[in-house]
């Protein structure tokens, strides 16, 4: 946040923002729901199932920008896309990691995701490795990506031949994560080949989850609340470790792939010459596969999911396949773009 006061040595921010750790000026005059109760905060009429309902509830009733407390820790929020739009003014506001992706560092570090502002790496690394997302960058991931969708309607074809159900979800992550292995870092985790998921998913998942988790327990009783889950979460983070490693090794011997890896690897910060740091690389690498394949692999199977529900908008969509595609077998890159329809789907997906 914006202000002048300097963060704790060494993980703090530099002079002119403040963090949202050090707390925020003036909270009194931000609106709060009535009723707070000691210790738990404002829980009275929140439902687990439904935070983002339960958080528009309070917009309307409060204000555009209105604040909530829980478990001793507030947090405030602003309602309206103008506002988000003022907030992300980068002259005036630094990129904030809140409690949720903080809780990802030990697993990140300082990869692009959960890097601080401040942070050397965040600046070198978004600058070293942006050219990987242009538009010829993204053309010559376009085979590989049509290879793993292929992988994936084969394993439905087989599964509709055989009389089975398939499970969305599951696939979905199976397709991201095998998409993100492949266009950047030339990898093949076999996800379509084996029933049950890959160690490194399995790690990846319980690492999610037990950052989750230190969110819904006071701070003082963590270690002991969540002894066990702590000892299995750094077995997790080894497992990620080890497995980054190993693709990081193995592509030191055979260069040349021309993907983000080599880019991490081989290109230098086109004013100052910085490298990126094996450390560092191995963070960005975890990061693009754990940020990257768990959220849009949720939003493909929700966007499926509407689309079974809705079989008219389901309809348009493939007629606007039919009509872009034509006769050929499969699309090229150019052809993706057409899809405004289909694009469309998805943009409503993530609103919902």
């Amino acid at each position: 946040m914006a202000g002048t006061t300097k963060g704790p040595a060494g993980d703090g921010p530099p002079r002119g923002f403040r963090s949202a750790e050090l707390g925020w000026p003036e909270l009194h005059r931000i609106p709060r729901p009535p009723h707070r109760l000691p210790l738990l905060g404002d829980v009275l009429g929140a439902h687990g199932s439904t935070p983002v309902q339960d958080t528009l509830r309070y917009a309307r009733q409060l204000g555009p920008i209105f604040r909530r407390r829980a478990f001793g820790k507030e947090f405030v929020f602003v309602w309206g896309a103008g506002l988000v739009a003022d907030l992300a003014d980068e002259a005036r506001f630094a990129k904030h990691v809140g409690l949720g992706v903080a809780n990802l560092r030990p697993v990140a570090g300082d990869g692009l995701f959960t890097a601080y502002n401040h942070e050397p790496n965040w600046q070198l690394a978004h600058d070293v490795l942006a050219p990987g997302f242009s538009r010829e960058a993204m053309a010559g991931y376009h085979r590989m990506m049509l290879d793993v969708a292929q992988r994936l309607t084969a394993r439905w074809d087989r599964a509709q031949a055989a009389g089975r159900a398939v499970d969305v979800p599951g696939d979905m992550t199976r397709l991201t994560l095998e998409t993100i292995a492949r266009t950047g870092f030339g990898h093949d985790f076999g996800s379509f080949e084996h029933s049950r998921p890959h160690p490194f998913v399995t790690a990846m998942v319980g690492t999610l989850s037990y950052a989750q988790r230190l969110n819904t327990v006071p701070a003082p009783l963590a270690p002991w609340l969540l002894r066990r889950a702590s000892r299995r979460n750094a077995a997790d983070i080894a497992c990620l470790n080890r497995t980054v490693d190993d693709l990081i090794r193995a592509r030191r011997t055979a260069p040349g792939q021309g993907d983000l890896l080599d880019r991490m690897l081989e290109t230098a910060h086109p004013v100052t010459g910085e490298r990126l740091s094996p450390e560092n690389v191995r963070r960005q690498v975890i990061t693009f596969l754990v940020a990257g394949h768990e959220t849009t692999s949720g939003a493909l199977s929700f966007a499926l999911h509407h689309l079974s529900r809705q079989p008219e908008v389901a309809a348009r969509a493939r007629a606007e396949v039919d009509r872009v595609w034509g006769d050929t077998a499969e699309p090229a890159y150019e052809q993706v773009a057409r899809l405004r329809y289909v694009r469309r789907v998805l943009d409503e997906t993530l609103r919902l």
